[in-house]
């Protein structure tokens, strides 16, 4: 879309012959070169003068160059189409267990029975691609912690390497604190800004690997401004078979440290939630989103481009133009007039 920033400036335009009209003529020579006895004939010659001057070559190359100065004060510029203007989100980084007792089947997708990391697979999923504008990192832990992913706006990246972990990839057992100590020193290598840093941990069972304890590495993150949102994944009750025959109901979650996982929310100032199935993952990654609100892209920004060098420059070229030819002319004319007094 074409649009003028000063169209007020296109007033100007009939400046020119507003001075005519207004201004008095130029006086002419004070002696008479010639005495006549009428002035009727000099009428015609006056028309045809005004004629010529319509015809004259220079006359049309001044409107034109006027007309290009005036569209030029006016800034003439081009507004692009409306953007979405990217927003500079949270550091999230996620923490997902992949201890062996992540492989206890006591989550449903559908009619389908699966395993703890499946199901979390699914929900986190869809997390993150809602998660737009958010830096996010990916932290796979079980005996060890590993950085899958840093932090970055690649979301795909980020799924695709989570959809890929497995259980036992990093050991069978659980190290909540090395997790934690982890996620604090990438968001603190990774991020020179203060903005919002959050970790998202989730775990099925207690600390019983690492060299840093959970509450102590709470507290290193709450010093650096790390928020924890801590889940524990796994249902309360469930139907096995029993060695004489029959079921019977366990809790699968009895090694769950929901004390632990609590006090170390509660240091960092987020929260800890309980996931026993499907629907309820579900719900507290929504509610994390609430907690956390992905930014929202400002719309309405057109970039616009001035375009009133154009115009300018054309308006130079011409009066140059004219400039140049008028000189050459007149140097021609005087070339000719010593040619003739030499002859």
């Amino acid at each position: 879309m074409w649009s003028l920033a000063w169209p007020w400036a296109l007033l100007a335009l009939p400046l020119p012959w507003v001075l005519r009209a207004v201004l008095p003529a130029a006086r002419g020579l004070s002696e008479a070169g010639l005495r006549v006895p009428s002035l009727r004939s000099f009428a015609a010659l006056e028309r045809r003068s005004d004629t010529e001057q319509l015809l004259n070559w220079r006359f049309w190359v001044a409107v034109i160059a006027w007309l290009l100065l005036v569209l030029a004060a006016a800034r003439p510029e081009r507004i692009g189409d409306e953007l979405d203007v990217p927003v500079s989100g949270r550091n999230l980084m996620l923490a997902v267990d992949l201890s062996g007792s992540m492989d206890q089947k006591d989550f449903a997708l559908g009619s389908r029975r699966v395993d703890r990391l499946t199901a979390t697979k699914a929900v986190a999923s869809d997390f993150i691609s809602r998660r737009e504008g958010d830096r996010i990192g990916l932290i796979l832990f079980g005996e060890r912690a590993y950085l899958q992913v840093p932090l970055t706006l690649d979301r795909e990246t980020v799924k695709i390497l989570l959809l890929e972990a497995f259980i036992g990839l990093a050991g069978e057992k659980t190290a909540i604190g090395d997790a934690i100590t982890l996620a604090v020193r990438r968001v603190h290598e990774q991020t020179d800004d203060e903005g919002d840093q959050v970790l998202v941990l989730l775990t099925d069972g207690a600390n019983t690997a690492g060299e840093v304890a959970p509450v102590k590495a709470a507290e290193l993150a709450s010093q650096v401004g790390l928020r924890i949102y801590t889940i524990g994944i796994g249902a309360e009750q469930m139907e096995v078979s029993s060695l004489v025959g029959g079921r019977r109901r366990i809790n699968p979650s009895a090694d769950l440290d929901e004390e632990t996982l609590t006090q170390i929310a509660e240091l960092t100032g987020g929260r800890y939630f309980r996931a026993t199935d499907t629907a309820s993952l579900q719900e507290i990654y929504r509610l994390v989103d609430e907690l956390e609100p992905v930014e929202e892209p400002e719309s309405g920004f057109r970039p616009v481009k001035s375009l009133y060098y154009w115009p300018l420059g054309g308006a130079f070229v011409l009066v140059a133009l004219m400039t140049f030819i008028g000189v050459l002319q007149r140097l021609v004319l005087a070339r000719k007039r010593e040619v003739a007094n030499a002859g």
